[in-house]
């Protein structure tokens, strides 16, 4: 259930400073983790985040350290924050999470963009935030709230000239090759087809009860498996999108490996990505001076 309010509220011993947030409308719903508010600083529109429970605090000061320590392009703005009152601001997308893809490119004023080139693109941005997060300057990186497609696009907002941007970083637990430090995404038994191999447990077929002792733990490979469901979701179902599928089989195929050390990296895939890119945009092209 989603509800609005309008109040004002001053956040004390904040970064970058003491401010006025105006939260003139709640646009996130219960069940969150925090309730996230559409607000204004300076005129500006922003997204002001407050815990709503101590339960999640080791999850939002987590969030909060992740998102100013990976400030870059490829992740959301951080405009401020306040420890005392457990609230961020971050800049705000109208657009919402990829989740609202097909519903933004389906509005009139946008329709024109619905095309297999912005879909594209915004495929390269997702692996190049993969890319960004496996090599990042807070250490190899693992999404783990990436359980089911569902879950995965809810990290990420569109931009309103259709880009990505990660939003969600309360759940990126360290990689450490050099101590052959792996990681486990929760403490719960994980299922289904659309998580990596290495994350089901090994003895489910043996009938052996889920230990979260006994389970092994595993690295950022993970996040290469779930790219081919993810870039089939963002080019959605336009015109010469089956052509960007049968240039992308053979990656996709490598993504799918069972052995997580036989897949590419993230920059072998935003390689490949953008080498089709910009070959099939030059075909398109030339078909073009031809008519």
């Amino acid at each position: 259930m989603c509800f609005r309010n309008v109040l004002i509220i001053v956040l004390r011993k904040c970064w970058p400073a003491p401010c006025w947030i105006m939260m003139q409308n709640v646009f996130s719903c219960f069940g969150h983790r925090w309730p996230v508010f559409l607000s204004e600083w300076k005129t500006q529109k922003v997204a002001l985040s407050e815990l709503s429970s101590p339960e999640y605090l080791e999850d939002f000061n987590h969030g909060l350290s992740m998102l100013e320590a990976l400030q870059a392009p490829q992740v959301v703005q951080l405009v401020g924050f306040c420890l005392e009152d457990h609230t961020l601001v971050t800049e705000h997308h109208p657009h919402g999470s990829l989740l609202n893809l097909d519903s933004a490119l389906s509005q009139q004023q946008h329709h024109h963009r619905d095309t297999w080139q912005t879909r594209f693109r915004l495929a390269i941005d997702y692996v190049s935030i993969l890319h960004y997060l496996h090599n990042s300057p807070a250490g190899q990186r693992v999404m783990c709230d990436s359980n089911s497609l569902e879950k995965i696009l809810s990290q990420f907002l569109l931009t309103t000239d259709f880009h990505i941007v990660v939003n969600d970083l309360d759940a990126l637990p360290l990689v450490d090759p050099s101590s052959s430090s792996l990681v486990k995404c929760g403490h719960r038994e994980l299922s289904g087809d659309f998580v990596a191999p290495e994350q089901l447990w090994p003895f489910r077929n043996e009938g052996k009860p889920f230990s979260d002792e006994l389970m092994p733990g595993y690295d950022e490979k993970t996040d290469i498996w779930k790219i081919p469901d993810v870039t089939w979701f963002l080019m959605g179902r336009v015109p010469g999108g089956d052509v960007v599928h049968f240039h992308l089989f053979q990656i996709h195929e490598e993504c799918k490996k069972e052995d997580p050390k036989l897949r590419p990296s993230a920059l072998d895939v935003v390689n490949v990505y953008t080498a089709v890119y910009n070959s099939m945009v030059r075909e398109t092209a030339g078909f073009r001076d031809m008519l």
